[in-house]
């Protein structure tokens, strides 16, 4: 029997000395934090997850298992009320992708967190960071994550400071922008830098060697550069991805004037990840990150088996994405621009102007058929009308900076909260019953779209409403442009999800 992250019972052993001490999360609706929180279960720590939006953690298979607290990382009350008690506090936040002003709200959030660890007698502080090299001016992501880690070595608790290249694992940014550029793009040109090494690693040893941290003496305090057995090019590993994925090898020719940010955008219009996102990792890959020193071995040995080699850590990810055993995604956490603020209980919007589509119909099929329907739209099955008007505006958004149609689905069936859902993000499900989605698209407003399968009478009722809330005179005059084309875009969504219920189920 294995794990997610593809060990045997026998590889996993008997849980570490957790031993009912515990360990604050914080992102733990993001990709790390939610796999760390199962690993410090099974490590035999107490845990206390810590999200913005808790109530995106509802549909997580240890969500029962751990006590689960709101706070915002910003909010030195909450921080410090999340901090109670705490014998190791995980800080696995950063404004990756999230705008001109990252830099000061990185550094506003480390050290308040510093300070609230601190004050609350934590005895150690866990950060995962970015390897770098030390005598080359940085990008200033990469850049920010150093400066996040020496904040909290400097905060007089015990700080381990993990830091780590390419990470590779199922959903994993890294491994997503990957993929797509060697599955897409058999012959391809590419910046010049694609030549330097990299140290790439599993995300099944970055995880061990965050909860191993926790056991490291508490009079080491300092940073340590984590990696996998494998020193790469970028080139090298796109090239054994194919040979992995059964694909032919890869036609990669490299020039020299093809900067960062070009690099960029071409990447957020052939992946799925967004511009924004994809500046920061394709500008990490301009340095050479190759470990300087492997110290962590002295406090967290290598399993028996040894460090996971990149070959088999893409087969593992593969095997995850065809299986839809994908636990989290690098889409988990929110982009920092997106709304979050959900859809408010008084339908008049004490705030200002609330345009609404509404419709209904009645569907010659039972609840459950249509819910099953309901539940597995978007990603490879697409939103049930015109296909090519919803293209051309993933396309607009992408241009943009928004996420477009390209994060799909995490699982093709099934949906839970918190799930990213193409420009879509799941915030409310009932099972059986309602399906709200918030959009996360760049739009002058914010937008909802509720799916509702009802049943009145002994009929079975598809509700479907479109719910807008704008901003200014430009929100104001965007629902007019769109107005015209409700008709082709709701009503066809109305129809088209109503005969794939009423179509037999093989069809």
């Amino acid at each position: 029997m294995t794990d997610p992250y593809g060990r045997t019972d026998a590889d996993v052993g008997p849980p570490a000395s957790g031993a009912g001490r515990l360990a604050l999360v914080t992102g733990a609706t993001g990709y790390i934090g939610g796999r760390l929180v199962p690993e410090l279960l099974r490590a035999g720590f107490r845990v206390r997850a810590m999200a913005r939006h808790p109530d995106r953690l509802q549909g997580r298979d240890w969500f029962e298992d751990v006590e689960v607290v709101q706070a915002d990382a910003q909010d030195a009350d909450q921080i410090a009320a999340a901090m109670d008690g705490v014998d190791v506090a995980y800080y696995l936040i950063h404004s990756l992708g999230s705008g001109p002003t990252f830099e000061q709200r990185d550094r506003a959030t480390a050290r308040a967190f510093a300070v609230a660890a601190r004050e609350a007698g934590v005895g150690r502080v866990v950060y995962l960071g970015g390897m770098h090299p030390e005598s080359e001016e940085l990008s200033p992501h990469l850049d920010s994550r150093r400066e996040v880690g020496e904040i909290l070595l400097a905060s007089g608790v015990p700080t381990v400071v993990l830091q780590a290249a390419v990470i590779i694992g199922s959903g994993s940014a890294s491994f997503e922008m990957m993929r797509y550029l060697t599955e897409r793009l058999p012959a391809m040109v590419a910046p010049k830098w694609l030549n330097n090494r990299i140290q790439p690693i599993a995300v099944r040893d970055v995880l061990r060697y965050l909860v191993g941290a926790a056991d490291i003496p508490r009079d080491v305090s300092r940073t340590f550069d984590i990696g996998g057995p494998d020193v790469l090019t970028y080139r090298q590993m796109m090239q054994r991805y194919a040979a992995v994925a059964g694909l032919p090898p890869r036609v990669i020719r490299t020039v020299p004037v093809l900067t960062p940010k070009l690099a960029s955008l071409w990447v957020g219009l052939v992946t799925p990840v967004p511009g924004g996102l994809a500046k920061p990792l394709v500008e990490s890959l301009i340095h050479e990150v190759v470990a300087k020193e492997n110290d962590i071995r002295r406090y967290v040995p290598d399993p028996p088996e040894g460090l996971l080699g990149f070959d088999r850590a893409v087969e593992i990810a593969l095997q995850r994405v065809r299986e839809f055993e994908v636990a989290t995604t690098w889409s988990s956490a929110s982009p920092a621009h997106a709304p979050s603020d959900p859809l408010p209980d008084d339908p008049d919007w004490a705030g200002g102007s609330l345009y609404v589509d509404e419709r209904e119909t009645v569907v010659d099929a039972d609840r459950d058929r249509l819910w099953e329907v309901i539940e597995g739209i978007g990603g490879a099955q697409g939103w049930y009308s015109w296909n090519l008007g919803w293209v051309a505006r993933g396309v607009m958004d992408k241009l943009f900076g928004g996420p477009g149609l390209r994060r799909g689905r995490r699982h093709p069936h099934e949906l839970q909260v918190g799930d990213a859902l193409d420009w879509w993000r799941v915030e409310k499900i009932e099972e059986g019953h309602l399906l709200r989605l918030r959009a996360e698209m760049r739009l002058p407003g914010l937008a909802w779209l509720e799916l509702v399968a009802d049943q009145d009478d002994g009929r079975t009722l598809f509700r479907q409403r479109a719910i807008y809330h704008p901003h200014g005179l430009l929100g104001q005059a965007y629902w007019w442009a769109v107005y015209p084309f409700h008709g082709v875009v709701f009503g066809g969504m109305q129809r088209n999800i109503a005969r794939a219920a009423e179509a037999p189920h093989d069809a």
